[in-house]
């Protein structure tokens, strides 16, 4: 069984210099479909990949990248997240997103990794995995992630524009986290990836 270690690398780039916020979106997703595209690193099946044109995204909407208000978690208790397989990482709640999507206040749970944080390179990934109402028809099922950094200050920039799947939904030997039920949003979020 293959193990899915969820890593920013690819996921939390800048906005460089005189690039708009749209060509940013853009840049993400071609760097995604060229991660897929790569036979060495891809974790498409190898029929999946022979058809692998790449993804579908949802057309980019600036309401769905919202400055969160970002409460860290005082004393935080690690616990076994659960994935799709029977492995359960050590996970904590580092903080608490605070948000307005259309008017409405929304709150999720960003969580670190105890494996990740350990490492030089991870040591200020963040990790954030939701639901909401488009999964198991617009999206997939089992919800979607966000790769986020630790903030420096009270406020996090949320872009579910950037919203990818976790690679179990391309193939079943990946071993992926289950977004918690406390992270499931009662709204459609029609930003990021999505089915076709």
């Amino acid at each position: 069984m293959r193990l899915l270690v969820f890593v920013s690398f690819l996921f939390s780039m800048n906005l460089s210099i005189g690039q708009t916020y749209q060509d940013s979106v853009i840049e993400f997703q071609n760097e995604l479909n060229t991660f897929y595209g790569d036979e060495e690193k891809s974790p498409l099946t190898k029929k999946d990949f022979k058809k692998f044109k790449g993804h579908y995204f949802f057309d980019i909407d600036e309401n769905f990248k919202v400055e969160a208000k970002f409460d860290r978690a005082v004393d935080a208790v690690p616990f076994l997240m659960k994935t799709s397989t029977d492995r359960l990482p050590t996970y904590e709640i580092y903080g608490v997103a605070t948000f307005k999507i259309n008017g409405k206040t929304h709150k999720l749970n960003i969580y670190q990794n105890h494996k990740l944080r350990e490492t030089e390179k991870y040591k200020n990934h963040l990790f954030l995995p939701f639901t909401d109402l488009t999964n198991g028809n617009e999206t997939y099922g089992g919800g979607r992630f966000i790769d986020l950094e630790i903030p420096d200050g009270d406020t996090i920039v949320i872009d579910f524009n950037k919203a990818y799947n976790p690679y179990c939904a391309y193939n079943k030997n990946y071993s992926c986290p289950i977004p918690p039920k406390e992270n499931d949003l009662p709204i459609r979020i029609i930003a990021g990836i999505k089915n076709k």
